[in-house]
Parts: structure tokens; sequence; C-alpha cells
């Protein structure tokens, strides 16, 4: 009988952190995403026999990885985690004030309530100084240890007896306790490797790589291939160095091999970047299949990439190279990556289920099997869930592996299965929009390509250069070569750590020329960032009292007011969607007072239902008020009261002291925008202004 053949491939990846010449590790997400991600994301799959997934291991992140299993890493953000907090210096303490709330509030920092009480006493510090800070050596030793256990994966938690003895003594750490702490750190992250070589060898996965730095192949190849996609794009001088691309694949083939015992036959192409070019390299270089997005499929196939047409394998040929090709459904992805985070466990499993049922309908009733690939980030969404994801991954493998019609497979699997359709060519792009736009063409990028070109061509110059030396300076191409540092150039994506993406980018084109002993360009002591990147948030300065009447009467109506303008770009994953453009919110002695401005034409959105949440000081108030939006009406349950007309004015009950308010925005049922994503909208107590 046909069946449908699930296809999960988890792209695991970090940007390079370490200093070569320093030998220090700029940014810990690497370490962190290891504690949260990388481990408990094999290892739930003990627990299901009957699934089974590719992983796609990006081998500069499993070579950082390595360095934390040995302990060798210097990473100066863990060594002020484990300093004893009376030794820390004024900067120290600043550094971890601004480094050590970088979580997702409403699902990691207030699962801890100590934590939760420190990030709620840090805020109302930032929007009311006091004098000399609220912090004390207690209250820092208690966000060392917390910031921390926050990020440890689930299996630790619940099943290591230290550390649930650590989560739950909640506050008062001592020393011994940091102590503990750091080498519970270092044991998760030395359980990777061996975690995914255990299931490997077992057959349970299969492991697929990407060029070793994360490398956007196709502009390597060469650079003016842009201009294919997105025709009359400006671009920089063009790139042209196909050696370096086939030199990343050779590097990222040995080093899995010798990682984890045999060598990858699956390639992920930095995000799904491919080109004609790059898949006859792939293939010569010994891989067997590729993968990208069916956006590419669409521009390939000159037609819409339906279920019918996605749902399938196919390969690529030309002259005497061939690979087998699969193309990710982008919105069952982008279901996972962005939306059933706002969902329970079991409604969200069904959702997704119900949806590939629905979308596979017609091929078994055909006598086809329908191949399909579901391919996203394994690590940047599950902060976004309860409990870091694993019960909605435990009720979803449950389903898949109870359904006789459907089976989870890897993806060499699927093609000894079902056989491909042929492919005579595939249109550049990748799984973004189907074009190179995030990574060329704006002008912090071409700016960044520039530079990477005058390095490049000082090293092709460089003579009487001494082997170590020349290799040293083309490991630092290749790592500027990698995909991140223009992730974050340009007008596309936000992050708080932007400048210091910029330096590490600046500082590994510097060690090239010092490498080769050249002076390093002055252009490369000066920032590439020069996107302006706009005040989002700015908290009330009074007491404001709006008449609720869906209309801005006066300028001064809301004056004193806080604004929060939603930034449009993306994070650390891209495709998130805004609905809400900006809210402002204040309140006096009986009212909390909301207004929403609409980011498009509400006549064309459907329904949609605005959540409001309220934490009052004794915890989190659930639905203080729905407001459910149609073509035809408003609707509002709960205490408060709505209108809408030019903008949507709300107003509700007051807690008792300090308000902190957050939205969410569902469409149809699902949910597509938190506001604000990372925090609360905080208004402090009509006795702040009176005072």
């Amino acid at each position: 009988m046909p069946k449908i053949y699930l296809c999960f491939l988890w792209h695991m990846h970090q940007p390079f952190y370490k200093d070569l010449v320093s030998g220090e590790y700029r940014l810990p997400w690497t370490r962190m995403h290891a504690l949260k991600d990388y481990y408990g994301m094999a290892r739930i799959l003990e627990d299901f026999p009957g699934i089974r997934q590719t992983f796609n291991l990006v081998p500069s992140m499993i070579v950082q990885v390595d360095e934390y299993a040995r302990g060798v890493a210097q990473d100066p953000f863990l060594a002020c985690a484990l300093k004893p907090a009376e030794s820390l210096t004024p900067y120290e303490q600043t550094f971890i004030l601004h480094n050590f709330f970088m979580a997702y509030p409403p699902r990691m920092i207030y699962r801890y309530p100590r934590y939760g009480e420190l990030f709620s006493a840090y805020e109302a510090q930032k929007h009311v100084p006091a004098p000399g800070g609220v912090f004390g050596s207690r209250d820092f030793r208690d966000l060392q240890v917390l910031s921390q256990l926050a990020w440890f994966d689930e299996d630790f938690q619940e099943h290591d007896p230290a550390v649930r003895e650590l989560i739950a003594k909640g506050r008062d750490f001592t020393l011994e306790d940091q102590a503990l702490m750091g080498r519970k750190q270092q044991e998760i992250c030395a359980s990777v490797i061996p975690q995914y070589r255990k299931l490997a060898d077992a057959g349970r996965i299969e492991i697929s790589t990407t060029p070793f730095y994360h490398p956007i192949l196709p502009l390597l190849c060469d650079s003016d291939v842009a201009s294919v996609s997105h025709p009359h794009v400006p671009l920089p001088p063009r790139f042209s160095y196909p050696q370096d691309a086939r030199l990343q694949l050779d590097m990222a083939r040995d080093y899995i091999r010798e990682t984890f015992g045999a060598g990858p036959v699956g390639l992920w192409p930095s995000e799904g970047s491919v080109s004609d070019h790059v898949l006859e390299i792939a293939a010569s270089a010994g891989f067997e299949w590729s993968a990208t997005d069916n956006g590419v499929l669409d521009r390939t196939l000159r037609r819409a990439a339906t279920p019918e047409v996605t749902y399938r394998p196919y390969r690529w040929s030309q002259r005497d190279r061939s690979i087998h090709m699969v193309f990710r459904d982008h919105l069952l992805s982008d279901l996972i990556g962005f939306v059933y985070s706002g969902m329970g466990a079991a409604e969200a499993a069904h959702d997704f289920l119900h949806r590939i049922r629905e979308n596979s309908r017609g091929l078994p009733a055909s006598g086809r099997d329908a191949l399909v690939p579901v391919i996203l980030d394994g690590e940047n969404a599950w902060e976004y869930y309860d409990h870091n994801g694993r019960p909605f991954l435990r009720e979803l493998y449950s389903r898949i592996q109870d359904d006789p019609g459907m089976e989870a497979v890897t993806i060499s699997e699927a093609f000894r299965r079902i056989p491909p359709e042929p492919l005579t060519h595939i249109f550049p792009g990748s799984w973004i929009n189907a074009n190179f736009d995030v990574w060329i063409g704006a002008e912090e990028d071409n700016k960044s390509w520039q530079l990477l070109l005058d390095a490049r061509e000082a090293l092709e110059a460089a003579c009487d250069v001494a082997p170590e030396r020349r290799r040293r300076a083309l490991e630092e191409i290749l790592i500027a070569e990698g995909s991140d540092w223009n992730w974050w150039y340009g007008p596309e994506h936000e992050t708080a750590n932007a400048i210091e993406f910029d330096q590490i980018y600046r500082e590994h084109l510097t060690n090239v020329y010092r490498a080769l002993g050249l002076p390093p360009p002055p252009e490369l002591s000066h920032p590439i960032l020069k996107t302006h990147r706009r005040e989002t948030l700015v908290p009330p300065t009074g007491i404001i009292s709006p008449e609720i009447n869906g209309m801005v009467d006066s300028y001064f109506e809301w004056l004193g007011a806080g604004i929060y303008r939603v930034d449009a770009r993306s994070g650390a994953m891209h495709g998130k969607r805004t609905i809400v453009k900006e809210v402002r919110y204040g309140g006096n002695e009986t009212e909390v007072f909301l207004r929403i401005d609409f980011a498009e034409d509400l006549s064309a959105i459907g329904r949609i239902e605005i959540l409001i949440e309220m934490t009052d000081g004794a915890g989190l108030r659930e639905d203080a008020m729905t407001v459910t939006l149609t073509r035809e009406n408003i609707l509002t349950d709960g205490a408060g009261r709505a209108a809408l007309r030019d903008v949507m004015e709300i107003g509700l009950p007051a807690p008792a002291g300090d308000a902190r308010v957050r939205l969410s925005v569902r469409q149809e049922g699902l949910p597509v925008q938190a506001i604000p994503p990372q925090d609360y909208l905080y208004i402090p107590a009509p006795s702040v202004w009176n005072a």
C-alpha cells in the first residue's frame, strides 16, 4: 500500500566564534545550544524506536562543541558564570547583567521563580533606576547559576540527580553549586558527539553535513549569480573562487568521517543555497543527495511547487554528474519553526499531521508514495516552546509511530523507497525567497564582500610566505566566507549581538593580513555595520487617560505613553510574520491602556485574535482579555473594553502595583506574532509619577 514517508532534517549550526589568534570564544551560543539542544534532540529518539531522522551537523559547530567537551575552550561568558560573586569587578557585574538575561522570558526565565524575580528587578531598575543598583553578591550568584541552568537539556533537568537538586534548591546558591554547574556543563557537552555516533552506528539516524564554515556556495563560485534570481540587484566586484567551495566541501566530508566513523552522503548546502555549478561540485566531491526549498523547485519548474510536485524525490543530472534532490515543504517547516510554539503540544501535533494527510491525499490514491521533506533549524525554535519543545516532539513522534500509513525515515532511505524524477537544471537560489538577497546586494553586504575579496586576493598575491602562515591565512578566509556574518548585515535581521558579529568578521579578515605579514587595510578598523538600528522601545513617561473610541482624538491623548515599535526584521531564524506594527501603552490609577496600530489592512487579513496577558505582581493573569477581529466586527472576552476604527484602543482594569503586559496575535487559529517577542511591556504604578 502507498505510504507517506516523512523526512525530518534537523540542521544544527552555529557560527565559528573562536578567535584563532587569542583562542577566545567571542560569543557563547555554541555552548548554550550544546547544553539545550544538540544532545537532547538526538537523545529523545531513543524513546521512539520507530522514528528515523536525518541530522545535519555543520563541522565548524562540532569543532567548537568538542573543545567545550574537552574543557579547552576559552569562554569569557563561562568564566563570568563561574567566578565567585564577591570577586566580580564592576565591569564583570555590568557584563553579567547585559548578557545573562539573553533568554526568552516567558519560557526560559519565568520558568524559574528566582530567575524571573531577578529579571523583573533588572527590568524595573532599567525603567526607574535605583541609586547604586539593586543587585548584591547573593543576587549575582543566583543569576550566575540560574542563567546557565535555564539552558540545560530537559533530559538532564529531569533525570540527573545533581541537576535536579540544583533546580529544586532554586536560590541562595553557593560556590560549590557554581562549581557543580560548571562540571555539569562540560558533561553535557561531552555527551553530544557520542550520542550522535551511537544513533548513527545503530542506523537510527543519518548524519549529513554542510560545507565546513557554512558559506553560501553559489556566491563563492560566482557572486554574480545573484543577479539571476534578482535582476539588477546592486552587486560588489565579482568574487569567484570555486576552489574554495570544493575545499569547504572536502573538509566537511573528511571531518564528519573522522569524527563519526563514516563519510556523509547527504548535503544540506548552507541556507539551502544551490546552483548548477554547486551541484556539479558536490556530486564530484562524493555527495549522493542534496536538498533545498520548494521555492527553488517552483522557479526551476516554472510552475507552482504544490504537494503533488514537492512530495517526490528528484535526480539532477548534467553532463557526467548527477545527484539526488529533495525539496523542503516550506510551510510545514516554518509552522514548526515559528507557529506551533504558541499552541498546545497535542493541538500542534494534530494540526501538523492533519495538514500532511490533506496535502498527500491525492498521491496514495493514485498509487504513489508521498515523500514529505521537513527541513529546519534544529536549535533556535525550541526556546519559544514549553519545556524546550519536548512535549511537542513527544506528541508528534508518538502519533507518527502509531500511524500505519506514515513512516519517518532518513533521506537516504527515502531515495531507496521511491524512484526519482529527472531534473536537468536547478534555479540558483536559497531557501529564503529563492534568491540570495539576505547575503548580498545591500550596502553592508557588498562592503563585506569587497573586504573579503581584497583579503582573498592578498592571499593569492603573497609570495615567500611560510606554508604554516599561508595555511593560517587561508583558514581565516574560509571562516570569513561563512554565511553568518552577512546574515546580520543589511536590513533583514536584527540581534543584540550585531556589533559583536561585525567585530568578529573584521577580526578574521585582519588575521589574514597578520598571518601574511602584511598591514591590515584601515577599513578593517571601522565598522561595516551602518544600518540604523532604531530604538524599538520607549518606556512610559507619565499617566495617560485616553478615550477608548478607536480614534486618535488629539496628539496629547497618548502623550506620556510608552511606545513599542515592532521590528519587522527577523533574528536567527528567518520568516516571522508582522501584523501589528506599533503598540502604545500606559495607565492611570484604575486602568491600563493599549493602542494598537496595524501593519496590514485588516480587511485582507481575515479573522485574528489578540490575547492580552498581564502580570500583576503575584503571577501571570492569563487571558486578561481576548479581542477577536473579523471583517465585520470586534468581539471582546474579558474584563476590558476595546474599540477599533483608525486604530485599536483597549482599556483593562489596572493591577495592584506595576503592570507587565504581553500580546499574542493569532490568525485563523494559528499564533503568528508576540509583542514584545522577548519580554513584557512594563507600566510603572501611578505612584511612580505622583512621587
